[in-house]
């Protein structure tokens, strides 16, 4: 069980989620298993959770604590070749697929007609973008959160490699999206070019290594499978199709995916309900502020999953998950608490999306 449980890169402490109630393997269209875990009351409003490109459940543990702690049932996945999930055919790797696999978890785990919060972090958020339209999606889905992403052009906007031409830039990027090459130990070297790559120049050590352990532990053919779909990725299209109240976040130091590319996917969405972008953040903000993401997940679900007064007839919002009231969408009003280990939360810029007139 220890070897496991570092194989899969478990980070010790508060970064690490919480014991599961439930573990279950979910069959996507095509045969593919994927380990679902889920947190929190049955009865308790639905959050499901997408990771990213190299990462796992693991990468959420500090938000499912916040989540479960405050009320929240927590639905969280590998996405396939990612953690306990198997990989496939690397050959067949799409967006549609990860599509595919949202649409077989969300349907596994949701009560005939219960809807729930739905946030993807980078390729997480890309695989809510890929799945716009579907009926499965606009059936479960209350609202979206999507964080730390962009919709196409992902090896031309990122700023990893400071390279002074673009072309020899998207390149050199394009390069280490398809790369299968071992990442090998995680050591002061590798945490130091994780940290410039991935994270803002306030990430502390505790959240350098939790980044460093999950994203290492991603098999490395894996990786080079999946970046090969993201060097290609666009689905700008679909973004203009998704018609559920959405929240962008983004991380104002992210070299992986620019805050430009979040401006430009909140100016697509056609029900955006506002972008917050956090200064000194990088591309891992579920892990270097995981109290603003929570925050955010926290404020879809109050506005547009449940109501937060009693109903006339006395019921709780609990006992109306399944009927799924909804308030006038807005943002969350109160300032995240900073965590205990890391530099005061940013003051994040939020920018909402103008009214169109007729």
């Amino acid at each position: 069980m220890a070897r496991l449980t570092a194989s899969l890169g478990r980070t010790p402490g508060r970064y690490d989620p919480p014991p599961a109630a439930r573990e279950l393997t979910v069959t996507s269209a095509d045969g593919a298993r994927l380990h679902v875990e889920t947190h929190g009351k049955e009865t308790d409003p639905a959050v499901v959770l997408i990771h990213g490109w190299t990462c796992s459940t693991l990468f959420w543990g500090a938000v499912i604590r916040d989540l479960t702690e405050k009320g929240h049932r927590v639905i969280a996945y590998d996405q396939r070749g990612h953690g306990r999930s198997p990989g496939t055919d690397p050959h067949a790797y799409s967006p549609a697929t990860l599509a595919d696999d949202l649409c077989a978890v969300l349907d596994a785990t949701l009560a005939p007609g219960q809807r729930a919060v739905l946030g993807g972090h980078s390729m997480g958020a890309m695989t809510l973008i890929a799945a716009a339209g579907r009926p499965v999606l606009e059936e479960r889905a209350a609202a979206l959160m999507l964080c730390n992403t962009g919709a196409h052009k992902l090896a031309a906007s990122a700023r990893v490699i400071p390279l002074r031409s673009q072309s020899a830039r998207e390149r050199a990027h394009r390069f280490l999206l398809l790369s299968r090459l071992p990442l090998g130990p995680v050591t002061p070297v590798t945490k130091k070019a994780l940290k410039y790559g991935t994270m803002g120049p306030d990430a502390t050590p505790e959240q350098v290594a939790a980044v460093g352990r999950i994203v290492h532990a991603c098999r490395p053919r894996q990786r080079g499978a999946w970046g090969r779909v993201l060097a290609k990725l666009d689905i700008a299209a679909n973004a203009r199709a998704l018609r559920a109240p959405t929240a962008v976040i983004c991380g104002g130091a992210d070299r992986l995916t620019p805050p430009a590319l979040a401006r430009e996917l909140a100016d697509a969405l056609p029900n955006c309900t506002g972008l917050q972008e956090l200064p000194r953040r990088g591309h891992m903000t579920p892990i270097e502020t995981p109290s603003v993401v929570s925050a955010v997940l926290r404020g879809l679900v109050r506005d547009h999953l449940t109501d937060t007064d009693p109903a006339a007839d006395g019921t709780s919002a609990k006992q109306r998950v399944g009927k799924q009231a909804t308030r006038p969408k807005s943002q969350p009003k109160s300032k995240p608490q900073p965590e205990p280990d890391s530099q005061p939360e940013p003051e994040s810029r939020t920018k909402k999306k103008k009214e169109e007139t007729p």
